[in-house]
């Protein structure tokens, strides 16, 4: 992919088309999480590919110490809504107009977020349902409590929690479930024995998760 592509929307980003011939596999949307960058994530895309989709992984456009995130936060767990809220649809877009350009189908994105990455896509979800059709998230919080919730009734999210996670406590695992559960999305979590890291293991599990629910 060439450089100017790689900036032309707003976003410095790598995309990997898919190899699959038919031309109807799923998007894998990366989301990396709080210091990372839009490569991070590619070897666990590897991993879950569903039929060889493509990747289209953008890096956070907002800096905290020179780390890259999707978003402003005011400190550990506590966020800017208004600036989550600005960046979820800036990323909305981005998604939409990289579909135009790249030529994949908008009805088939997968994201694949961790972290500060999982809590956008989490906002994503919220606030742009069209945008996604299934979500793993890697150790996600609460990203806000909308207003009124959106109907996710079509939607797969799984979710992955370190039961020691010294960041995301279990309850707010917890809580980002019922929001999910109250707008009819069809959601799992996946408890690791670890922190805030990831382990091979849930790897291993939402791969398998996928490969149930995904045509």
């Amino acid at each position: 992919m060439d450089d100017k592509k790689k900036t032309q929307l707003g976003f410095i980003h790598q995309f990997i088309p898919s190899n699959n011939s038919k031309g109807n596999s799923s998007t894998l949307l990366l989301l990396h999480g709080t210091g990372g960058n839009e490569n991070d994530l590619i070897p666990i895309a590897r991993m879950l590919s569903p039929a060889n989709g493509s990747i289209l992984s953008p890096l956070g456009k907002v800096l905290e110490n020179g780390m890259p995130r999707f978003f402003r936060r005011l400190s550990e767990g506590v966020f800017d809504i208004e600036d989550l809220k600005f960046r979820t649809n800036e990323l909305a877009d981005f998604i939409e107009n990289a579909s135009k350009l790249y030529s994949f189908d908008l009805e088939h994105i997968i994201a694949v977020g961790y972290s500060n990455g999982a809590n956008i896509a989490s906002s994503l979800l919220l606030l742009h349902p069209e945008i996604l059709s299934t979500a793993i998230l890697f150790r996600p919080m609460v990203p806000f409590i909308p207003d009124t919730l959106p109907n996710l009734i079509s939607k797969n999210i799984f979710i992955c929690a370190g039961k020691w996670d010294p960041i995301v406590s279990r309850q707010n695992t917890e809580n980002l479930f019922d929001i999910f559960k109250k707008a009819h999305a069809n959601v799992s979590i996946y408890w690791q024995k670890s922190g805030h890291e990831l382990g091979q293991e849930e790897i291993v599990a939402a791969k398998e998760w996928l490969s149930h629910h995904i045509s």
